[in-house]
């Protein structure tokens, strides 16, 4: 008997990779112990309630700080933390460059002189100049000038939780603007955009809503449409590179008949460049014609496939909702990583005495590996939440494909692939998400270095640099696709990851062409299907939006909702993408183990029955069994017979 091993689909259920799992649960204990040691030992109270710049936490008393005048102070009914000039913004370093002192309350309003600060103390007994400072001196002492605030004081008001006064016109931070959108150069024109997006905010969230319906309809749509669609894809992208390469030529040959008459050197310039740009598309549209030829009969199956994963969508309707649990179990990991984060920041540091008289708080050293092992798991985690997705998804089609009658399809289906996963596969998802992590975090060191050194570095060492990260980016690509298959393959046979991922690997490359159709049309269908659905909804926009007077700028909301369609629909159809493949994968574990005879029935829906009748009629009639499609579609030989 052959020692080739058969898959068995969802007949055997065993415990896969529980060393990994035991890992993976040691090293959430550590971020527990992270978590726990520093809230500890952080101090929380200065987090949550802020600190001056003398080492006081406002709110209580405090303890002399060796060195440091004004520190040590009863701050008991100064609850907040007040900046003189907090416009004053160092961008490379990320913080506030101005003195911080505790106030009784914010300034409600804005304070235009020294003489207005004054009243403010005496009216509100909150000091906003240097505690060395009396109300009564604020307009006749000469040191009033640097230790008071920079007039006029902005309107400000305490952020909810944090005890910080933070100026309620945008404006003051519109240096953090200028850094993150380069066309933004004066405030009056940042002003509008904030006014665009709080007067339509009611458009924006209906906007978005229409994003998730079209979404919704447009996966529904693709079932029925799929064979027209891709065939309607495949005429534009033809008369697109046709006319695209008829259009270069025409200019070329005209250029150049023009060109006779007057001999300048910028007409020479774009000759030549209509006619490197004339080749460049010839040999384009050459290359797409070949690769559609080889690829024609390919089709056929992403449509099939298409078309079975609508009614698998039909059939498991929870699958709709996969994005938003795996969405909101991420936010929730995410907030609690950033919280520790917070804590953790304020975990062992000591105040420093720094060149101007002020406290700093330094870490230190042994708990800086605390950060790395935080970052570390905040990769790993996020990656063990995703896989989990794309392990019950799996798990679903998986039961769904190799269900013979549909009727015996558990209530459930998601909620069963669920619990198999936790019962049996946390060890392969935590194993396969680890293998991402390892490859993540070199990339992200390489982009950290690349940031940190821009301008400094000499071309060589910044193409380097740029083609390290490309090779890792594409590498954590092609892991990932790997990964999704050997999830499929684990949900079918109870594998560990590497067996599955042989197995799968294997599959795949049996089947080479087919999955270069499949990621190539299939791709190219959900992507279009992802600009139809922000231009449909920026569209929408533009002639709602064109309707509203309050305002002057629109373009912010537009690029909001826009933005959001392009997640909602890329969340939707990912997923839709992602059924798409583990469809494949049990497509191609059916016609390789099994050819429709008693005892090999076939599991697939009539849909792909119909493709692999039509593939074999056509193989019959060209009189070449034993070509690339029929060692594709060829029975398994029997154990006994090999």
């Amino acid at each position: 008997k052959s020692s080739k091993r058969e898959w068995k689909p969802l007949e055997d259920h065993s415990c896969t990779d529980v060393p990994w799992l035991l890992l993976f649960i040691l090293f959430c204990i550590g971020m527990g112990f992270i978590c726990g040691f520093s809230i500890a030992t952080g101090a929380a109270a200065r987090l949550l309630s802020g600190y001056d710049s003398y080492g006081n936490i406002c709110g209580q008393k405090n303890v002399k700080v060796e060195g440091i005048v004004n520190s040590g102070l009863d701050l008991t009914h100064k609850k907040y933390v007040f900046f003189l000039d907090p416009c004053n913004i160092d961008l490379v370093h990320q913080k506030i460059k101005s003195i911080a002192l505790c106030v009784s309350a914010c300034p409600r309003k804005e304070l235009k002189t020294l003489a207005d600060i004054q009243k403010f103390a005496e009216t509100n007994g909150s000091t906003l100049c240097s505690y060395e400072l009396q109300p009564s001196e604020y307009t006749t002492d000469p040191r009033a000038a640097k230790l008071c605030p920079k007039y006029p004081v902005p309107e400000s008001a305490p952020i909810p939780f944090f005890h910080r006064c933070a100026p309620v016109n945008i404006s003051c931070y519109a240096k953090f603007a200028e850094a993150l959108i380069t066309f933004v150069s004066d405030s009056s024109v940042l002003h509008r955009l904030i006014s665009g997006v709080m007067t339509s905010k009611e458009i924006i969230m209906g906007l978005c809503l229409l994003s998730l319906v079209l979404s919704m309809i447009l996966m529904v749509i693709i079932r029925y449409i799929s064979r027209v669609l891709v065939w309607i894809l495949t005429i534009l992208v033809i008369l697109g590179s046709l006319g695209g390469t008829g259009v270069l030529w025409w200019l070329y040959a005209k250029q150049r008949i023009s060109a006779g008459a007057v001999e300048t050197q910028i007409a020479k310039d774009n000759l030549q460049a209509l006619l490197i740009y004339a080749i460049a598309a010839t040999v384009f549209t050459v290359i797409l014609f070949l690769i559609m030829l080889i690829m024609r009969k390919r089709v056929a199956l992403t449509i099939a496939l298409f078309h079975v994963a609508g009614k698998v969508f039909i059939h498991l309707p929870l699958l709709v909702f996969q994005p938003f649990w795996t969405f909101f179990v991420l936010i929730l990991f995410w907030t609690y990583w950033i919280t520790v984060l917070l804590f953790l920041g304020t975990t062992g540091k000591h105040p420093v005495p720094n060149e101007e008289g002020f406290v700093e708080f330094w870490m230190a050293g042994p708990l800086k590996y605390m950060w790395w092992y935080h970052v570390v798991g905040l990769i790993w985690i996020s990656e063990f939440i995703l896989a989990c997705q794309q392990m019950t998804v799996a798990g679903a089609v998986v039961t769904y494909y190799f269900t013979r009658e549909k009727r015996n399809l558990p209530f459930t289906p998601i909620l069963a692939s669920v619990n198999r996963l936790v019962c049996y596969h946390l060890g392969t998802v935590a194993k396969g998400s680890f293998i991402i992590t390892l490859v993540k975090i070199p990339r992200m060191i390489l982009m950290y270095i690349h940031t940190q050194l821009k301008g400094k570095e000499n071309a060589c060492a910044r193409c380097m640099l740029k083609a390290c990260i490309c090779c890792l980016w594409c590498l954590e690509k092609c892991l990932t696709y790997l990964n999704q298959n050997a999830y499929t393959a684990t949900a079918i046979n109870s594998t560990n990851f590497c067996t599955s991922a042989k197995d799968a690997f294997v599959i795949l490359v049996e089947n080479a062409l087919r999955v270069a159709a499949i990621n190539t049309v299939g791709d190219f269908m959900l992507f279009l299907g992802k600009v139809l659905i922000v231009c449909s909804t920026g569209l929408a926009g533009i002639m709602l939006l064109n309707y509203q007077r309050d305002y002057t700028i629109w373009v912010l909301p537009l690029i909001i909702v826009c933005l959001f369609a392009f997640l909602v629909a890329h969340c939707f159809l990912s997923i839709y993408e992602m059924v798409v493949d583990v469809l494949f994968l049990c497509f191609a574990i059916d016609t390789k183990y099994n050819d429709g005879s008693p005892g090999r029935e076939f599991y697939m829906d009539k849909v792909l029955m119909e493709f692999v009748e039509n593939s074999r009629k056509s193989m019959k009639e060209a009189g070449r069994g034993g070509g690339a499609e029929g060692r594709e579609l060829k029975p398994m030989v029997g154990a006994d017979e090999e």
